[in-house]
């Protein structure tokens, strides 16, 4: 194939996708009976109960009475009068897409379960649907306003039977509204209604599904985030918010320095909504540090003034050691709150309350032109995965938080969001949990219009601007108060054009945007930001796990926006939930039919490369389980290569890396597709290769030069540490064996190399092209810190890097791992002890030993927590799995859960491997 020039080549993965996926806007996903699925709050019956909004409170719409245009021949006038008659309406959630209201009642078939998504009609979306929601007020003594954004894609807004607002003012998903409302409010019940218009990302400044998975029919029309009726006094406030600088000493910090001083300077616009004057009493407080701030303003009749508590002012906002935020690993997430009242007087016209962090973010450009980012002073390799919001737009905070600490346990330090902004909630988990967060606009829609010539997007126009310029500024608003937000990507594959660049960055500082600004995820360079320091080169499909060590392509040097081997298989059991027993067969049989479960694509469609590959490395499949099987031991080895070669390339003196963002951590839907975790948070190979590859504590294996590192993720270094390497044939034989003692490695990332491994030949020392390699890491008082093996093959897969193009580069030849065919059955053995503990949270330590004689291995050997009918009990955290063991070796691994995510009888356990009979046991209770 010949090659794409660049930079036109940058990130071109999506082209064939986004004009399938958005001109047929074939289907949609829905929530699963799951405790890992969203559970949405939308149901069959009548609208929800009115919200009360108390006096001098905020209140979200508890839900929606939903019903389309089509179907409800009365005017806006009538349908936004309380009392209206929604008898025959759907009910919808506070935060809904129409198709997750029309899933949840009944009306649609689970989306998510086969083909069944093709059952839902598109037409049904193709005309504006009403969303009308009560709420009661006691009187009509304060001022009432409504304030929102997450509308998709734009609005008609009627209160009380006037319209205050029209589809040409509510565009775009990002823009925030405040309506005020007084004058139509009264006492008892009030009517607020949106006409919400169709989506079509293509057209509009919201978001779309590009080439990730099928989307959804109605394209996520509806209103996903809170609508806010607010209530207050005759002075108001707005944008408060808090600007940190942080002063470290010299030189950088370590974890145990605490930094040297922080200025705190807080901001807030103070407005007299009245028709008279008025003085009001700001008061300020800073939770933790015994910061009080008090200031009286006097306001002509609706004078807007930005008000000012700044260090030269009162010196008590200059903090001596202050407690940072840090990511997961590196400190702890000290986060402080910022309360802000006005007094009017004698009584509180208003107040707003906000968490912030004192952290230093900075992303300069090495010698070589990579983002080389740093926190706090101390630099830090990004190891990061793509996010995806469920595809219906159902928020779930406990989901939510499932999916972050598996991100975290799986080592990653960062998630990028590419125009699917989560709401509030998202970014503050992240805060408390300490993960990064990249957010950024979306690629190769509307977004991209202007610039993309490969995208869908249409061009803007006047108003398309003004969207874009409020879109900015409202997120801008929104997130740069969270310590977890490393940058804003203000372009995707395409940076934005000279006009709206600066459009975005006035929007920006205006905001006063703490953090690095990224002009887009691809290599590219402006006129206002400069070079980018990112680049995405692919890969999007298959490639061998050798191909990251490579310093081209896709391979471990600079920063890597977005990158994998595509496909993603997932376990046997989410298969079985996810498809029909028919597209089961295909899924191994026809290795290159269509699959309806990767995307909508026609580049990604089949997994004709994967199986291919997985058949001539391994060996055609022979069954449904022999071709999971094959896949869990590619992935895994495919990942764990990844994330290795970046982080043994981090500390080279020429071109390192500095950054990869794996193209998916999850996936919206039940996907063969971009994820290391499937949609019920069930973990197979790929997942468990990225935790191997991120253990705090690391001995890997380099496919290229067979050297062996240590590397150290924790703060401090370690020394007296002792690294062995064993290699083996297929037949259990030993074959090389070599220790190395008295290692020692600094911290946060730093390698050393311990050994470089031989060459092995087939025929001269293997019984065949394929053998094992066990590597172990010990510290100073033999305690194993760290394991890791690897299936190897004295053939090499042989790139063609000549031939590459945007999504992969091919291979002329593949390794020989067939011989792992010929392992030996394998004797595993186990014993297990579940504890309950307080808050409704389990423990199962499970203790497994391979009993069997001789030297053959039990290779990847998996343990499950199942229920009574041998399903899996989901989400689970092991501390450890899919390991390998030789005979006379055992492993404690402990499995953390909610108890209530047990459903019927006690768990047992289940084990199975790659030449390990599968087996149940049944836990001891404690």
């Amino acid at each position: 194939m010949s090659q794409v020039p660049r930079p036109a080549r940058a990130r071109r993965r999506r082209v064939a996708a986004v004009a399938l996926a958005l001109l047929g806007l074939l289907l949609a996903p829905a929530a699963l009976p799951s405790a890992a699925s969203p559970r949405s709050p939308s149901g069959t019956g009548p609208a929800p109960a009115a919200t009360r909004v108390a006096a001098g409170g905020t209140a979200a719409l508890a839900g929606y009475a939903i019903r389309s245009t089509a179907e409800v021949p009365d005017t806006a006038a009538a349908v936004s009068t309380p009392g209206y008659a929604t008898a025959g309406w759907h009910r919808a959630g506070p935060r809904s897409t129409v198709l997750a209201a029309l899933v949840a009642d009944g009306t649609h078939p689970d989306p998510f379960y086969s083909t069944d998504q093709q059952r839902i009609p598109r037409g049904d979306f193709s005309v504006p649907w009403w969303f009308r929601s009560d709420f009661t007020l006691p009187d009509t003594s304060e001022r009432t306003s409504l304030d929102f954004s997450g509308v998709v894609s734009a609005a008609d807004v009627y209160v009380n039977g006037r319209q205050v607002a029209s589809a040409a003012d509510v565009a775009g998903v990002y823009t925030r509204h405040e309506l005020d409302i007084t004058a139509l409010v009264r006492a008892g019940t009030n009517t607020v209604a949106f006409r919400v218009r169709p989506n079509d990302p293509r057209k509009h400044l919201t978001l779309g599904w590009l080439d990730w998975l099928q989307p959804p029919p109605d394209a996520n029309m509806g209103l996903v985030r809170d609508v806010l009726v607010r209530r207050r006094g005759p002075v108001s406030l707005h944008d408060a918010h808090v600007v940190t600088r942080l002063e470290l000493p010299t030189p950088s910090p370590t974890a145990t320095v605490a930094a040297a001083s922080a200025e705190l300077t807080v901001k807030a616009q103070v407005r007299n909504d009245s028709q008279e004057s008025a003085t009001t009493i700001v008061t300020a407080t800073v939770s933790g540090t015994g910061i009080v701030l008090r200031e009286d303003v006097v306001l002509r009749a609706g004078e807007v003034r930005t008000l000012i508590f700044s260090p030269d002012r009162h010196p008590q906002l200059r903090l001596a050691q202050p407690a940072l935020w840090w990511p997961a690993g590196m400190g702890a997430q000290n986060l402080y709150g910022l309360d802000l009242t006005a007094t009017v007087a004698g009584s509180r016209s208003d107040s707003v309350r906000h968490t912030f962090g004192i952290r230093e973010v900075k992303a300069p450009l090495n010698s070589a032109g990579a983002r080389q980012y740093s926190v706090n002073g101390r630099p830090l390799l990004i190891r990061g995965a793509g996010w995806s919001a469920d595809e219906l737009l159902r928020w779930d905070t406990t989901a939510a938080e499932d999916r972050i600490r598996a991100a975290l346990d799986a080592g990653l330090n960062t998630l990028r969001l590419e125009g699917h902004l989560e709401p509030d909630e998202f970014f503050d988990l992240a805060d408390r949990h300490g993960i990064l967060t990249l957010p950024g606009w979306e690629c190769c829609n509307k977004w991209e219009g202007p610039v993309n010539p490969s995208g869908s997007g249409e061009k803007w126009g006047a108003a398309d601007r003004l969207t874009a310029r409020a879109s900015m500024a409202a997120e801008a608003a929104r997130l740069r108060s969270h310590p977890s937000v490393l940058s804003f990507l203000i372009g995707s594959d395409f940076a934005p054009d000279a006009a709206t660049e600066r459009d975005y960055l006035d929007a920006l500082h205006a905001a006063d945007w703490p953090t690095p600004v990224i002009p887009a995820a691809a290599d590219v360079t402006t006129a206002l930001s400069g070079p980018s320091g990112m680049r995405m080169p692919g890969p999007y499909d298959w490639v061998p796990p050798s191909y990251w060590y490579d310093k081209r392509e896709g391979g471990a040097t600079g920063f890597n926006s977005e990158t994998s081997a595509g496909p993603s298989v997932p376990t046997l059991d989410t298969l079985r939930r996810m498809l029909s027993p028919a597209e089961l067969e295909t899924l191994w049989k026809s290795p290159s039919a269509p699959q309806y479960h990767r995307s909508p694509s026609p580049t990604y469609n089949t997994l004709k490369l994967f199986n291919d590959a997985l058949a001539r490395r391994y060996g055609a499949p022979h069954g449904l389980g022999d071709y999971v099987a094959k896949a869990q031991l590619s992935q895994y080895e495919n990942v764990r290569a990844q994330f290795e070669a970046y982080a043994r390339n981090a500390t080279d003196a020429s071109a390192p890396s500095t950054g990869v963002i794996y193209w998916m951590f999850n996936s919206g839907w039940t996907s063969l597709h971009w994820q290391l975790i499937d949609r019920y948070l069930d973990r197979g190979g790929a997942y468990y290769g990225a935790k191997k590859a991120n253990e705090p504590l690391h001995i890997q294996y380099s496919y290229d030069d067979r050297t062996v590192a240590v590397i150290n993720r924790r703060p401090a270094a370690v020394s007296g540490l002792t690294a062995r390497v064993t290699l083996f044939g297929t037949d259990g034989t030993s074959r090389y064996d070599r220790t190395v003692r008295g290692l020692q490695v600094g911290g946060d990332g730093a390698r050393t190399t311990a050994l470089t491994v031989p060459a092995l030949a087939e025929g001269q020392d293997l019984p065949d092209s394929t053998y094992l390699a066990r590597l172990t890491l010990t510290d100073g008082a033999g305690r194993e810190v760290s394991r890791n093996v690897y299936w190897l093959s004295t053939r090499p897969d042989v790139l063609d890097y000549g031939s590459s193009d945007w999504y992969h580069t091919p291979v002329t030849a593949h390794g020989d791992l067939t011989g792992l065919k010929s392992l030996a059955a394998a004797t595993v053995t186990a014993t297990a002890r579940t504890t309950q503990h307080a808050g409704g949270r389990s423990t199962t330590t499970v203790t497994v030993r391979n009993t069997g004689s001789g030297n053959t291995p039990a290779l990847l050997t998996d343990v499950r927590l199942v229920d009574g009918l041998d399903a899996p009990v989901l989400p689970v955290r092991w501390d450890d799995n899919q390991i390998s063991l030789w005979p006379g070796e055992s492993a404690v691994l402990t499995a953390e859960y909610r108890a209530a995510d047990v459903r019927g009888d006690a768990p047992r356990i289940r084990i199975s491997g790659w030449n390990t009979p599968t087996t149940h046991i049944t836990p001891d209770p404690s």
